[in-house]
Formats: structure tokens, sequence, C-alpha cells
């Protein structure tokens, strides 16, 4: 059975949320509750509604030790619950046929629509050079992550997220295919001491109308 869910006001959890980096070893998260929280991040807009994110979630103590040297020997990712692997798939926008037809079937898309939606989709994405694809799902995978991030601490509990490690170990010790990109890693679970809280610059120095020019 999944963890009971610990809802917290949106205020609230943007505002206590982050990045720790030790946790307690003892707590698990069961595999329902993380299926469940990765549900409500892949909530999060795509580029054509595409979802061209992947999850590649390691929590088996082995595979821990395994990406420990590839995350620059962290210890987070062996310490906590589980560390979630974002990919992103260069591939992915071929599924929009099937989930244009789910949207059909739901009632949210007339099948006129999806139909030239999913043709146009696939002539868009099949044009577009790599490193454009590779933006595209980049951006997805943000925005994916942080929206996981936010709902495990709507749950209780807590996450960091992660640039520092090695891509390409991790996709030769984890045998990703070509086709999947590494975004970010995320460590999930109970934080053993609090993260420690980070200023922000004001927002009216990071805020701009309608022209870059402040004066």
């Amino acid at each position: 059975m999944p963890a009971t869910v610990q809802t917290k006001d949106y205020g609230t959890v943007v505002r206590e949320r982050h990045s720790v980096r030790h946790y307690d070893p003892s707590v698990t998260i069961p595999r329902d509750e993380l299926k469940e929280m990765l549900a409500e991040a892949s909530l999060a807009p795509s580029s054509s509604n595409t979802q061209t994110w992947r999850f590649l979630v390691i929590d088996d103590p082995e595979a821990k030790q395994r990406l420990l040297p590839i995350a620059n020997n962290q210890k987070q990712v062996v310490e906590a619950a589980a560390t979630i692997a974002v990919l992103g798939d260069l591939n992915g926008y071929k599924e929009i046929g099937r989930i244009n037809d789910m949207a059909v079937k739901a009632g949210y898309m007339p099948e006129d629509f999806a139909k030239q939606f999913t043709e146009n989709s696939l002539k868009l994405y099949a044009s577009l050079p790599p490193e454009k694809m590779r933006s595209i799902v980049q951006i997805d995978g943000g925005l994916v992550s942080m929206q996981f991030m936010l709902t495990a601490k709507s749950r209780g509990y807590d996450t960091v997220p992660m640039g520092g490690f090695n891509p390409q170990k991790l996709v030769e010790e984890f045998s990703i295919p070509d086709h999947l990109v590494p975004i970010m890693l995320i460590a999930v679970g109970k934080a053993a001491t609090p993260g420690r809280l980070t200023a922000r610059l004001p927002i009216d120095d990071i805020t701009f109308w309608n022209s870059l020019n402040k004066s």
C-alpha cells in the first residue's frame, strides 16, 4: 500500500523545498508511491505534449554503489531512498500518435484534429536537427524535474538535483540506449540534516517589463 500523501499548500511547499545532501538511509519510499510521484511530475508541460522524459529509478543498494563514482562520490546517491536519473528521449515524439489517440478516447480532442495534429507533428520533429531535439528534451526534462521535486516535498520528502555526474559513464554503466539523453539526477528521501537556506536576488533586479532597459 502506498504511504499516505502529505499535502501542503503550494506556498508552503515552494518555500520549504531546499536542496538536501544528507539523508536518513533507514528511510525507504515504496515503489508504488514513487510511481505516484512520477505520475504527478509527468503532468508537467512538454513540447507538443510529447512527454519526452524517461525515468531510471535507482533504489537497489548494489545499483546505488555503481552510481556513486559516476555521481562524483556524492553520498546522497547511496543514502537517499532513491535517485531518479531523468532522461530525455530523442525519439519520444514518435509517441505523439498514441498520446493523441488517448486524448481522443478521453474526450479531450476531436478525432479529425488529432489526426492532423499527429501528422504535422511527426513531420516537424522528424525534420529538426539533432541539436534542436536535444534542446527540446532538455527543456522538457527540466520542467518535469522541478515538478517532481515539488510533489516530493508536498509528500514530506526531500530532494536534491544533481548536474555533477558523468553522463557518458552513466550511459555505459546502466546500458542506456543512444536515443536517451541524461539530463540530471535527483536524490529523494528523508533529510538527516536540514537543507542549507539560500538567499535570492530581489525580484525587481531580475524582472523587466516590456523592455530590458531599466531606465
